[in-house]
């Protein structure tokens, strides 16, 4: 497999290959199910498109819990089929497609009630460990144990002695959902596939009832074209019902959002060596090991505001605060939060009020000639989505196409990466970095980070540290626009990096340097430096503005302060 870049010539290629010539099919959202659909396309020798109105993974794809699983609290329900299948995906991942993105990681479940408790939760994660094992896939990871109180407190000193009687600890895995994402869309490119970020479908092109197409306009450059494709995927996931308007065609299924909000703080702000889970009135909360920092979340509330920046209010985040501290024995305050983020799930909507009961199961559906939706589902089974709605599009062209093969097709940067990881030692004494700086770039570029390196080598000031947010090198801001697509600064620090939730700044003082070094490659002037710092820094004020609000409403209207850097 060729390696793909995604830089700006490139992007401007795609955008002129898929004007010029029919496709097979044209995937509408660069989530993590539109990626997935079009790496699936572009496997099976289909002449593939795909277009994202913002950036790859700007939606709810950059902002999960960060956990591959295969949904503990499902069994639960007796939802056993999903669980089964999220299982068996969350095997492939670490141990197949993509060993360099995806960690096994440890959770903590405190327990509050001697005998029947243990009992009742250890007989569910047993029985999650055997449905991972009779997976195929499930080796990958160590199985659950039952520690006593005193054990427990040894992995989790952080936890108060009165908050359980003992514990248990079970595994499941991890991933930078954003990161995750661009590496689907450069792996897609790299079979064929031809993919542009900020360019926004305004309407479809009809010939009678069937779907024909898209009319796409270019956010960046400027300009309408229209891109034909015997079949298009509708995978807008929270935007589904808006893209439907589009056709005047009254979906099959209508999708609600649900927010999640997350909180990110400092690794010596809770003292463990493992995840926690706790149950909630309404659901499980979770801390998350996050390399220098921990994730605090999640809620599950609905939401029907704005879609594009969903915003945390005060209110979430003493929600969040008030539970994870009712077990710590230090408690965190408001000053402890480096970083908030706020996210919607897609969910089917069903009877129920409670978004936490809709459905995470998803679905596919065909409701004109030309167009397939797929809506639903969770971030640990997008290849499955994009498997079933690949196969409805195969329905509609008049050929024979081959099955879906991407249970068997790693992403880029997942061969060669555990010899890579073996020899990471020697690559340190070669370049001159830290090992522990090498494991770094290992785990997020796999066996493409020669790619980093010879920036390194060409300009060893790239070498260097972002002098504000340490844990990444400026060649990573270059190597960001070079090849992966980054148009703009809040691409970067929020997507490419996780500066923005890392620090406690939030990004602003990065934002600056960041700026220059994408100039030289987006050829920007002193002008545009100017703007995109200044539209950064606009958005860490509302967003800081809307977390101090009391409710939903407020908190929306105060994170619209801040306009996009490209308007929609």
């Amino acid at each position: 497999m060729r390696t793909a870049t995604l830089g700006p010539e490139q992007r401007a290629e795609a955008l002129a290959r898929m004007a010029e010539r029919e496709l097979d099919v044209l995937v509408i959202g660069a989530g993590v199910v539109g990626a997935g659909a079009a790496l699936d396309a572009a496997t099976r020798g289909l002449s593939t498109g795909l277009v994202e109105s913002r950036d790859w993974a700007s939606g709810t794809s950059s902002r999960s819990s960060k956990l591959i699983h295969g949904g503990l609290r499902y069994l639960e329900m007796l939802d056993f089929a999903l669980v089964r299948e999220a299982l068996k995906e969350r095997g492939l991942l670490l141990e197949r497609l993509a060993p360099h993105l995806v960690k096994p990681v440890p959770f903590l479940y405190p327990l509050q009630h001697k005998g029947w408790e243990r009992f009742y939760a250890g007989s569910g994660v047993a029985l999650y460990d055997a449905m991972s094992l009779s997976s195929g896939h499930g080796r990958g990871l160590p199985g659950h144990r039952h520690l006593t109180r005193r054990g427990a407190l040894r992995a989790a000193p952080c936890l108060k002695k009165d908050a359980l009687v003992g514990a248990l600890q079970y595994y499941d895995a991890q991933m930078d959902d954003a990161r995750y994402v661009a590496t689907l869309v450069r792996t897609a490119s790299a079979y064929g596939a031809h993919t542009a970020n900020r360019a926004r479908v305004v309407g479809f092109l009809r010939e009678g009832e069937r779907v024909v197409g898209a009319r796409v306009e270019d956010l960046e450059l400027g300009g309408e074209f229209e891109v034909r494709a015997r079949q298009v995927v509708n995978a807008t996931g929270v935007w589904t019902d808006d893209t439907q308007q589009l056709i005047a065609e009254r979906g099959q299924f209508h999708v609600r959002a649900s927010k999640g909000i997350h909180l990110v703080v400092p690794k010596d702000r809770i003292s463990s060596t493992t995840g926690l889970i706790l149950r909630t009135e309404k659901s499980v909360l979770f801390v998350i090991p996050w390399g220098r920092h921990w994730i605090v979340g999640t809620t599950d509330t609905d939401w029907d505001l704005d879609k594009a920046h969903p915003a945390a209010s005060s209110a979430d985040i003493d929600y969040l605060l008030e539970h994870v501290n009712s077990v710590l024995s230090v408690p965190l305050t408001r000053d402890d939060v480096e970083g908030v983020y706020a996210g919607l799930r897609p969910l089917l909507k069903g009877e129920s009020e409670a978004t936490s009961k809709l459905s995470r199961e998803h679905t596919v559906a065909h409701p004109v000639p030309g167009m397939v939706v797929v809506a639903g589902g969770k971030y640990t089974t997008y290849r499955v989505m994009a498997k079933d709605a690949v196969d409805e599009a195969v329905r509609g062209l008049d050929h024979r196409v081959a099955e879906c093969c991407t249970e068997e097709v790693p992403l880029a940067g997942a061969e060669g990466y555990a010899a890579l990881w073996n020899a990471r030692a020697r690559i340190a004494a070669r370049t001159g970095l830290h090992v522990v700086r090498v494991e770094h770039l290992l785990n997020r570029y796999g066996s493409l980070v020669d790619e980093v390196l010879d920036l390194i080598a060409a300009d060893p000031k790239l070498g260097e540290p972002l002098p504000a947010a340490d844990d990444y090198l400026k060649a990573e801001i270059v190597y960001a626009c070079t090849h992966e697509g980054a148009r703009h600064l809040d691409d970067v620090l929020t997507r490419r990096t996780r500066i923005s939730i890392e620090t406690f700044d939030r990004g602003s003082r990065s934002a600056r340097e960041c700026a220059e070094l994408m100039a030289g490659v987006l050829d920007w002037d002193e002008d545009q430096v100017k703007r995109e710092v200044e539209h950064y820094q606009k958005r860490v004020e509302a967003e800081r503005e809307s977390q101090r609000q009391p409710d939903d409403l407020t908190a929306d209207a105060a994170r619209l302060g801040a306009p996009d850097i490209v308007p929609l």
